[in-house]
């Protein structure tokens, strides 16, 4: 497995991050850090997604992703940053190679066995399964994963600190991303105390996991 999934695998939960204040960053980062969970996906959501990038980055224990990525431009201005995975929210064919070319791990987002199948044409074993409470949460997921034995998913979109747990025990499942730990608000309001004591809690939810990992 690619060593960036390994860690990722290590790590169980993905922080995903909307920044928009570049005075943030560094801030996000530190606390992430302390809480004991140095990684984060910044989505491209904020037209700053490049700066935060490039600011967290100067913590070198930070693993950091571009999320939300729509375009090869957005996967290059990432990569440049500092990111070093590359999470799309659906599959796109062009970004996915792009990234495959040029060695950058990608991980898209997939809701149907139809996505699973054009990932697999480009020999991707390692998927987001998203929005995945709306789609029918981790049935819809052991339901729709059955026939591929060879993929391991990243459910995010709607994973919280109730049923993280739950979706950690199926063993297809490599990690989680989720929003509950770096909302929005805790970052425009300072909170970062609080930010790690979020992530704290999540790192040692996930270590009850029953799967071996």
């Amino acid at each position: 497995m690619n060593d960036i999934f390994s860690q990722l695998e290590t790590l169980k939960i993905i922080p995903v991050v909307t920044v928009d204040d570049i005075n943030d960053a560094l801030s996000l980062a530190n606390a992430l850090i302390a809480g004991g969970l140095p990684c984060a996906e910044i989505m491209f959501r904020s037209n700053i997604a490049e700066q935060v990038i490039r600011q967290m980055s100067t913590r070198k224990e930070m693993l950091l992703g571009g999320g939300t990525v729509l375009t090869v431009d957005q996967a290059k201005q990432a990569v440049e940053a500092g990111a070093k995975f590359i999470v799309s929210p659906g599959f796109d064919p062009t970004v996915v190679k792009y990234c495959i070319d040029n060695h950058i791990p990608v991980i898209p987002g997939i809701s149907t066995p139809t996505d699973i199948q054009s990932a697999l044409a480009f020999e991707l074993k390692v998927l987001k399964f998203f929005p995945a409470e709306s789609f029918g949460g981790l049935k819809t997921l052991q339901a729709i994963s059955a026939p591929y034995q060879m993929v391991r998913f990243i459910p995010t979109g709607g994973i919280n600190a109730d049923n993280l747990k739950g979706y950690l025990d199926f063993p297809k499942v490599l990690a989680c991303g989720g929003s509950w730990m770096v909302k929005p608000e805790l970052i425009k309001a300072g909170k970062f105390k609080i930010i790690s004591d979020l992530a704290r809690e999540a790192v040692a939810l996930a270590g009850k996991s029953q799967v071996a990992r």
